[in-house]
């Protein structure tokens, strides 16, 4: 019997008839066994894959063939954007069958949220944060809205676990399971990751029962055309937009709000209709840009990572990238936009502004190529997570008893992991500084938090993360870019200087409520003129890196074009004496001293504080090497070889007082343990377990 078999015979009439659908995809046909089994489950597909489809069919039939009644179903999305765009379709599918759905966020009205409290929908699209206003607020009551809970779908399930709202998602999940008094199916919806056993893993919990993933082919694809061409500047790649590919609908990928305008601009200029998508647009705007261009044909749209989530924008025919994403993920996001028409291949071009991105462009397509995707890695030690937690518990039930707060989060596996000490030690600060109140054995928020959060509602206290971990990079009002915020946590002796198109910029103030940096040109002496820091990049694609720059990947020539070559040649030039799998000691020019590792600046932060503590001058570190003001080639390669024999413990870096502000919650931690959460979370230990083990090669000068 095949899974399309086993639906519930309305599904199946309505699928055929009503959607007119001759058959349902690999992953769609997949996931029916074991949703409809009640099984928790990861759907991993690229973009536009029918995740959406291969989860709500069979929960819908399980809707009702077992006769779920109330709210039975939450759709949990990270972004309101995607939730708008999901409802349309979400609520046609329920329709046809009778059932309803509705829709929560911040952006949904006092007068629909009291109708959706009087007449509660078979489905509820919404966010983790929503979810958290419901269940601390008075107007809600939460036990018997959640009592009828069932199943709970969470798409885009890699980007809330790359992050705090993942853990914020789990509490909360864990919570409804408490009040919805039985264990509650999972479902999550995942584009391609390296490591999806533990994703499941991970969303799963403390639940009980099966588990399984259902994969869609990903990964490499043969038939796919994913080319590299160096067009050196936005001029040149907007003359190469607006040319190439007449007549067809092209999606065009910027890292930054500024670039995309720019580029946007020029191809406009260029007679080609052009949309713009960035977060700085409003909501509306944005909408109206995307079904503009979902519309439209022989057009661009210039984005932003903001098109990369699930969005329907409709078919295109091309992707294009400016410079390269930093993960093959978000590569694999894109590509997954193209190819959805039969006769149609996925494809993406990149067009690289500068060595340094055409350098990492070879080094990405090479991963994909080798088959591999990132794996996803929850942040460590959420500490602050558990301190708000706690405040939102007693917000929820008009006061916690002191040891009950294990029947609501103590199958969180990210607080159960925190030893006994650190969670006491948590605890009594709260209630030495007034976040908390006890009497009688009973916790209730003390004046600290109500000072603190209980404004507008305590609506500071629903959002359990601060901000994005990007920060945009500013000279005056122009973004150039942007950096991962671990850039400006870890403190450092010298000034902090970027690498951002093509240019060298100096670090003047950071600001961490609107996650900024500003900057000013500089001359930074003995700065590469194509390596700096700037967006933290992963180990293996560091070493895939050095792999291009020492000659050990050559991409074949329909990859790269002719000028891409040619680039590509004169950036290894430089790199005469990089040996793969080996660390690099040389002399600069300037007399400075540096150390190649292409390790990542996770792994290479560690690495320069553990040099800094044993007494060498370390200027700076970005993802590729340490430079250090040493006049000696020896002591610093001696240092590298105590550090290599592990006579040198590796040390966290020390962490920014303005970084404890980016932690949000981190008030309610002792001081120590909030540095810790940030320390823990600055370092990659097995890229310094791989620099400690490879060999090491001391070089003359450059």
């Amino acid at each position: 019997m095949s899974g399309f078999d086993r639906l519930h015979p309305a599904i199946q009439h309505h699928i055929v008839n009503s959607l007119g659908w001759q058959s349902l995809r690999p992953l769609q046909e997949q996931a029916i066994d074991p949703v409809l089994n009640g099984e928790h489950a990861l759907l991993v597909a690229p973009t536009a894959g029918g995740k959406t489809e291969a989860a709500t069919f069979p929960v819908l039939s399980r809707m009702l063939s077992d006769h779920w009644t109330g709210l039975s179903v939450l759709y949990l999305c990270p972004l309101r954007a995607l939730l708008n765009n999901l409802e349309p379709r979400l609520s046609h599918y329920l329709g046809l069958v009778g059932r309803r759905v509705a829709m929560w966020h911040g952006d949904v009205g006092p007068t629909a949220r009291r109708k959706i409290l009087a007449d509660p929908p078979d489905l509820m699209l919404t966010t983790p944060e929503s979810l958290e206003v419901m269940l601390i607020s008075r107007r809600v009551e939460h036990r018997p809205l959640f009592a009828d809970l069932r199943a709970v779908v969470a798409d885009e399930l890699h980007a809330f676990a790359a992050g705090d709202r993942g853990w914020h998602l789990l509490a909360v999940l864990e919570r409804l399971v408490r009040l919805a008094g039985r264990d509650v199916q999972r479902v999550g919806l995942s584009a391609t990751v390296g490591n999806p056993d533990h994703l499941l893993e991970w969303l799963t919990a403390s639940s009980r029962g099966p588990r399984r993933v259902v994969r869609a082919s990903a990964g490499f694809d043969a038939a796919a055309d994913v080319a590299i061409d160096f067009v050196g500047n936005d001029e040149n790649a907007a003359a190469v937009i607006a040319t190439l590919h007449r007549g067809e609908k092209r999606l065009v990928f910027c890292d930054s709000r500024s670039g995309a305008e720019t580029v946007a601009a020029s191809v406009n200029a260029r007679g080609t209709r052009t949309f713009v998508s960035h977060s700085s647009l409003s909501a509306d705007e944005r909408r109206r840009t995307e079904q503009a261009f979902a519309e439209a044909s022989d057009c661009v749209i210039v984005a932003t990572s903001t098109l990369e989530l699930g969005l329907d924008i409709g078919d295109l025919d091309r992707v294009i990238q400016i410079d390269a994403p930093t993960k093959v993920a978000s590569f694999l996001q894109r590509l997954g936009r193209t190819g959805r028409r039969a006769g149609s291949v996925r494809n993406c071009l990149f067009l690289a502004r500068d060595s340094a991105s055409l350098v990492r462009s070879v080094a990405l397509r090479q991963l994909w190529a080798d088959g591999f995707v990132e794996h996803i890695h929850p942040p460590t030690s959420p500490m602050h997570l558990f301190a708000q937690q706690i405040l939102a518990l007693c917000l929820q039930e008009g006061g916690l008893p002191r040891d009950e707060w294990p029947l609501w989060i103590g199958g969180h596996p990210a607080f159960a992991a925190l030893s006994a000490t650190e969670r006491a030690e948590i605890v009594e600060f709260m209630l030495s500084r007034h976040f908390l109140f006890e009497d009688g054995g009973m916790w209730s928020l003390g004046g600290q938090a109500e000072e603190e959060f209980g404004r507008r509602s305590f609506l500071e206290l629903v959002s359990a993360f601060t901000g994005e971990e990007l920060f945009a990079v500013k000279h005056g009002d122009v973004e150039l870019g942007r950096v991962h915020h671990l850039t400006f946590a870890l403190r450092r002796d010298g000034p902090i200087i970027l690498l951002l198109g093509g240019r060298p910029w100096l670090v003047q103030t950071v600001d961490w409520d609107a996650r900024a940096a500003y900057v000013v040109p500089t001359q930074e002496p003995g700065l590469s003129r194509w390596l700096g820091e700037g967006a933290a990049l992963g180990f293996e694609l560091c070493q895939k890196i050095a792999r291009v720059l020492a000659g050990a990947v050559e991409p074949g020539a329909a990859a790269l074009s002719k000028r891409g070559q040619t680039a590509l040649d004169e950036a290894k030039q430089d790199f005469t004496w990089l040996e793969p799998g080996k660390t690099t000691v040389k002399h600069k020019s300037d007399g400075s001293v540096e150390w190649w590792t292409f390790a990542g600046s996770s792994a290479n932060a560690c690495l320069a504080e553990t040099l800094r503590h044993r007494g060498l001058n370390v200027r700076r570190f970005d993802n590729f090497s340490l430079t250090l003001n040493e006049p000696s080639l020896a002591a610093v390669s001696a240092g590298v070889e105590s550090i290599r024999a592990g006579e040198w413990p590796v040390l966290l870096p020390p962490v920014t007082d303005d970084a404890l502000e980016g932690l949000k919650f981190s008030m309610c931690l002792p001081d120590t343990l909030a540095r810790l959460v940030v320390q823990q979370r600055s370092v990659d230990p097995v890229a310094v377990d791989i620099v400690k083990r490879n060999g090491l090669v001391v070089a003359g000068a450059s």
